[in-house]
């Protein structure tokens, strides 16, 4: 038997992915087995290396796909198997995450291991309800308690009547359930039915719904709510000063349910644009980037670059598949000296500066393909030997606009659209409002986004349609409106911020909604 490998108990925090801590992603990234908990966002496991096995041992009140034995077994046999691994647990390991219980029987084997604390849940979603859990001349101490004893033993381990009379705060963690009967035991050990309490569903993620009350109602208004586990339970007079502080919640996309179509590679810049403001991205890439199947034609073009007076860009996608066939072929950067570069907006040009070092020489006013023909008017391109690279499934418009005032245009694809697997039956469900209540906001940053939901939808509009739709530039827009879509955004600026720009301007104008909020 060779040397173990070494397990991290990793806290990922409390479901914000970017609350795990340095140390932590850094565990994560360079794990060979991840053992993760129920509540992990499915973005911090795609941080996992290539090729690690992921594992979920993920478990829930009355259902577990592992029992907390089994749990233990995994991490000591793919130790001894030589596996780095990292066991990624909601929270903090060691606050209720049963860390010390899996540190144990590490132990026990002889396994090497590590704790990588993490922001645990009873301080986080207090803060991103905007509660200070302790505040000068208010509350000076907190109390983190479990509640997942089992009511009908009639009597708690936890003395409820030692807390009734606890100044500071009280925080419940894994107690809604409980809720009832806790609270009724604190008010039967004389906590004032006045104290401040207030519930938190899903803190720290875009889908967190808060609820305030008193101890008296608090159970009540979290029923009435319709909130169900995971919830945080804060009890005190901190619980007041949310009024004031609510500051994660008040963004103007708050609630609202986007959907991003953008493929998923480059979906991460909208979807953290959109979250600023408050909303709860819904990740449906409609379509997949893939490298083209055949390169030979491409590369062709490549190798014989300096015979082109421009090469022109249309997406930064282009871009991403020029420079992998560059360093396939062993080419860089000199192969453009003499090559004027032509990109179609400010994102293309971005891409052409950090991945081929290069500073384009036009950039239109407008990012559309017909900006970039009206542009070349002026420069002279009558007989100039003009390289294309565009999508599979692109329109032909700069090319053909590039051959009417005399260019001679070679189209080479740089890059191809997939549709994912399995995405009909996951764009259905998405709209479907037993779906965590529908989809409020569709986004479309190209036509191809469009076409392949709405084939993926078999054409169904009026599904699309019980959302507001939101177009990246004019092309997009009419694409949209030809395949039947009523269109209610049109961003001017065609950018992922100018979008995101123009989904908040068109929202604040709406009529106040509730969802998202507690009553």
């Amino acid at each position: 038997m060779g040397r173990p490998g070494r397990v991290s108990l990793v806290g990922a925090g409390p479901g914000d992915p970017g609350l795990i801590t340095t140390k932590g992603l850094e565990r994560l990234r360079a794990a060979d087995v991840v053992v993760y908990d129920r509540l992990v966002d499915p973005r911090l496991l795609a941080e996992a290396k290539e090729g690690a096995e992921l594992i979920d041992a993920g478990k829930a009140r009355g259902e577990a796909r592992m029992t907390q034995e089994q749990i233990n077994e995994t991490l000591v046999e793919k130790a001894r198997a030589g596996h780095a691994v990292c066991r990624l647990k909601g929270g903090d390991p060691f606050v209720f995450g049963r860390g010390g219980e899996e540190a144990i029987a590490l132990v026990e084997a002889g396994i090497p291991w590590e704790a990588v604390p993490g922001v645990t849940s009873a301080t986080a979603t207090a803060a991103y309800a905007g509660i200070p859990i302790t505040h000068r001349g208010i509350a000076t101490s907190f109390a983190v308690v479990t509640g997942t004893e089992d009511v009908s033993k009639g009597e708690f381990q936890v003395s409820w009547r030692q807390f009734a009379s606890f100044p500071g705060t009280l925080v419940l963690l894994m107690a809604y359930t409980n809720l009832g009967e806790i609270a009724r035991s604190l008010l039967e050990a004389g906590m004032p039915a006045n104290r401040p309490a207030v519930l938190v569903q899903w803190g720290t993620l875009a889908r967190q719904r808060t609820v305030a009350g008193t101890l008296g109602n608090i159970a009540w208004r979290g029923a009435e709510a319709g909130l169900t586990a995971p919830v945080t339970v804060i009890i005190g007079d901190v619980a007041a000063l949310r009024d004031q502080l609510s500051w994660f919640d008040a963004g103007p996309l708050f609630g609202k349910r986007v959907l991003v179509t953008r493929a998923r590679s480059q979906a991460s810049r909208l979807r953290s644009l959109l979250e600023e403001q408050g909303a709860w991205c819904v990740e449906f890439p409609a379509i997949r980037i893939v490298p083209v199947a055949d390169p030979s034609t491409l590369d062709s073009a490549l190798q014989a670059l300096r015979s082109y007076d421009w090469i022109t860009f249309s997406s930064a996608n282009g871009v991403r598949g020029v420079r992998t066939r560059m360093d396939h072929l062993g080419i860089d950067a000199r192969a453009f000296v003499g090559v004027s570069v032509a990109a179609i907006g400010p994102a293309t040009a971005a891409s052409v500066q950090e991945l081929l070092s290069i500073r384009p020489d036009l950039v239109p006013a407008e990012f559309v393909s017909e900006s970039v023909v009206e542009e070349f008017r002026g420069r002279a391109v009558k007989g100039k030997r003009v390289l294309v690279i565009r999508s599979d499934i692109g329109r032909d418009v700069l090319a053909n606009g590039l051959k009417d005032i005399g260019a001679k245009v070679v189209e080479v694809v740089g890059y191809e659209t997939k549709t994912s697997a399995n995405s009909s039956e996951q764009a259905r469900r998405a709209f479907s409002e037993e779906e965590e209540g529908g989809i409020d906001v569709v986004t479309f940053t190209s036509s191809s986004s469009v076409e392949n939901l709405v084939k993926l939808l078999e054409r169904d509009s009026k599904l699309i349609d019980t959302a507001i739709t939101a177009c990246m530039g004019p092309v997009t827009a009419a694409r949209a409106k030809q395949l039947g879509l009523r269109v209610d955004i049109v961003a001017t600026e065609q950018t992922m911020e100018g979008l995101v720009t123009a989904i908040v301007n068109h929202v604040s104008h709406e009529p106040p909604s509730d969802r998202g909020q507690g009553k």
